[in-house]
């Protein structure tokens, strides 16, 4: 998938040239509240961040995709389906990462919801799933809305942990059985797509 379109966003492939738009997203201090706790620095973004999102593209289908506001034509943040390092989809990692300022206008969800449809009808995955912060109580909802399930609570062990590690980390899921059996996606072509 090189574009995919929803109705407020744009979701493309990175390219070379969106460095800075990555390092601005990744020095946003609210964006990276539950991530890292602080900025990402340029050197990590130039050498390893960006060129792995473009390695991915190269191993399938699956991958990072920067967010445009269709309105405006502004980059708002990425979304993704994150393949393993082997580069399958039988599951893989849903993310995203939006700028602060667009936070509460349902665009996260908007871009979930559009890229599970695109897992589970056009790349062959079998689950999704995602992970985050316990406490982060808006990326949960998000991956609710978006209609992944609550599965575990755990814990790791982290050298500096950021405020509410203490709680662990929770993973969501979707599998695309239970995808097809939601009533929005129970249509003549969803179900040709089991036989």
């Amino acid at each position: 998938m090189d574009v995919l379109d929803t109705e407020r966003l744009t979701l493309r492939r990175f390219t070379e040239d969106d460095v800075d738009l990555l390092v601005e997203l990744d020095s946003d201090l609210e964006v990276m509240r539950y991530l890292t706790g602080e900025p990402t620095p340029r050197s990590e973004i130039e050498d390893e961040v960006l060129p792995r999102i473009l390695r991915d593209y190269e191993r399938g289908p699956a991958g990072r995709w920067a967010a445009i506001e269709r309105a405006s034509g502004r980059f708002v943040g990425w979304l993704a389906l994150q393949p393993p390092e082997d580069g399958g989809v039988a599951e893989v990692e849903l993310g995203y990462r939006l700028e602060s300022s667009v936070w509460g206008r349902g665009y996260a969800t908007e871009g979930a919801r559009a890229l599970l449809r695109t897992a589970f009808t056009e790349l062959g995955v079998e689950r999704v799933w995602a992970q985050t912060m316990a406490v982060n109580g808006a990326s949960r909802r998000v991956l609710e809305k978006a209609g992944l399930r609550y599965l575990r609570t755990f814990h790791l062990h982290f050298e500096d942990p950021l405020p509410g590690t203490e709680h662990g980390e929770v993973e969501y899921e979707l599998t695309r059985a239970d995808w097809m059996a939601l009533p929005a996606n129970r249509t003549r072509d969803h179900q040709q797509l089991l036989r």
